[in-house]
């Protein structure tokens, strides 16, 4: 496993299989900075997998079975840890744009499927979207999700939809939010 991020000591380690994600974070690597209840959330495999939430966190096994129960995975295995300090949609905008720069644009649904979720990804940083984008953007990273020659559409649209599954409503709110700050100009 590699274990980065808001971690107190980010490390790479060998460990066994089905260890609960909590002892791999506190033991190897020092914990989550500021604490276990400061933890937002994790994405457990890599950029490529799904955003776990903290109340998944609690509980979960390191292993393939576990991660694909809460719809996520074990990926590459590294460990991606995330504080309550985290614009967790600023990061998630940014692996679209990291996704959307890999694509080679062999295959329609990820060459224009990368650059559309990026562009979205960007309104939602800003608030500057609709509430009706989120189902929108869900949407289309299911038309890319497995209809592309290699697994990069599958990579782009993975982080997004964690997002949207565990973390809607924080988008929605930072979409209300700029609505709230234009009525009150």
């Amino acid at each position: 496993f590699c274990i980065s991020g808001h971690v107190n000591n980010p490390c790479n380690v060998e460990e066994e299989m089905s260890i609960p994600l909590r002892e791999l974070i506190e033991k190897h690597a020092g914990g989550v900075r500021g604490g276990w209840d400061n933890l937002l959330a994790v994405i457990p495999g890599g950029s490529s997998v799904p955003m776990i939430p903290k109340s998944i966190c609690d509980d979960v096994l390191m292993d393939f079975d576990a991660l694909k129960e809460v719809k996520s995975g074990l990926g590459t295995a590294a460990v991606i840890v995330m504080d309550k300090s985290t614009d967790l949609i600023k990061a998630v905008a940014r692996l679209a744009a990291f996704y959307k720069h890999e694509s080679c644009g062999q295959c329609t649904p990820c060459r224009e499927g990368t650059g559309w979720m990026w562009r979205v990804m960007e309104r939602f940083v800003t608030g500057d979207a609709d509430v009706a984008e989120i189902d929108m953007l869900l949407e289309v990273t299911t038309q890319i999700e497995g209809h592309t020659i290699c697994a990069l559409g599958d990579a782009a649209a993975w982080p997004i939809q964690g997002l949207i599954r565990h973390f809607r409503g924080v988008i929605e709110e930072r979409i209300a939010g700029k609505r709230g700050q234009i009525a009150a100009e």
